[in-house]
């Protein structure tokens, strides 16, 4: 039977998925019930001809939580820049935001095991997952193939950058306004040489990145490719890059950093180097995560509110009901604290 004789039939049959996969029904009953004993790529493809011709599949899967109308899973694609873990406290924050949204709402939460690195990996966790909806945090090197699904009826959002080709619907905070924003106040302040710290191949720190020259560009400040430094978004990164920086020569009196965790790593280094913050060299972050108000001298830093994005991440997945869900940027706002001494 071809694939237009099954997708005319209301209620396909096992047989008939098994004759368009060219299996057996018996290896189609144990890809259903996520057997292990069913190679990887032939329960992809069963998979997805029973999700073509909306087969009800999930109702033979194992039971998940009980009590909910529907599941979103959280799936975290491998890294560039930013390698986000459990422990990451921006993502603990933004995870709040989901968790407490997806409560309200009578939705179980899953965090995926699954760490999609290629176009195939992502699309072999749409095929073949049980959950109604899937959240991405971040799009990692994976926005050609997010694009390629948004041709699909998969149900998805992306937390990342806003990128202008993007067919998909993502949510996220400001970049370039929010870069923009740090840059213009260390002006302000009178700094003449300021350093950026962050990996510029990531999206969302590219944009932060435009924000910073765009603000130089406008103050009429020189353009500095050397106060460029590439630093992944952790405090060990940010303290090694800093040093580096104070080791080689490099002269800044300022640093404004892709994110609260490198911030700190800088701050640590200026103290271990005899500079202080904000005496000799202002600082200001990106995140406002809880860390920022613990540390001393407390971090300036770009505010974001992951816990609106979380809500409004579940929301685009509910309450989109056909078509595509439309992209949001949130705003960004400037916490001034003892890092930058004004």
């Amino acid at each position: 039977m071809d694939s237009a004789g099954l997708k005319a039939k209301k209620n396909a049959r096992l047989e008939d998925i098994a004759r368009q996969a060219g299996v057996s029904i018996s290896t189609v009953s144990r890809a259903l019930n996520d057997s292990p004993a069913v190679r990887r790529r032939t329960k992809q493809e069963i998979w997805r001809i029973a999700r073509a011709h909306d087969y009800d599949f999930r109702r033979h899967m194992p039971n998940g939580p009980v009590g909910a109308e529907a599941t979103i899973a959280i799936i975290v694609p491998a890294p560039q820049a930013r390698e986000t873990r459990v422990a990451d406290p921006f993502f603990l924050e933004l995870l709040a935001g989901i968790a407490e949204a997806a409560r309200d709402r009578k939705v179980d939460l899953v965090i995926s095991h699954v760490f999609p690195r290629t176009a195939e990996d992502l699309q072999f966790a749409m095929t073949t997952s049980r959950a109604t909806g899937m959240i991405f945090i971040g799009q990692s090197s994976l926005h050609d193939a997010f694009n390629s699904l948004a041709d699909g009826d998969d149900n998805f959002v992306v937390w990342g950058a806003d990128l202008n080709d993007a067919a998909y619907c993502s949510i996220g905070s400001d970049n370039v306004a929010g870069g923009r924003r740090a840059t213009s106040h260390l002006l302000r302040l009178g700094r003449k040489r300021i350093l950026f710290l962050g990996d510029t191949e990531a999206p969302e720190a590219e944009q932060r990145y435009r924000g910073y020259r765009l603000a130089l560009e406008e103050a009429g400040a020189e353009i500095d490719d050397r106060l460029v430094l590439p630093a992944h978004f952790d405090v060990q990164s940010g303290e090694a890059t800093t040093r580096s920086a104070i080791e080689s020569g490099t002269e800044f009196d300022a640093i404004f950093a892709a994110s609260d965790l490198i911030a700190i790593g800088a701050m640590r280094a200026l103290d271990k180097s005899g500079r202080s913050v904000p005496g000799d060299v202002s600082v200001v972050g990106y995140d406002n995560i809880p860390a920022a108000r613990l540390v001393t001298p407390r971090l300036t830093t770009i505010d974001q509110d992951a816990n609106l994005a979380g809500r409004m991440l579940v929301s685009k997945l509910i309450d989109t009901h056909g078509g595509q869900a439309i992209s949001e940027r949130l705003e960004t706002s400037l916490l001034i604290r003892d890092s930058c001494g004004g």
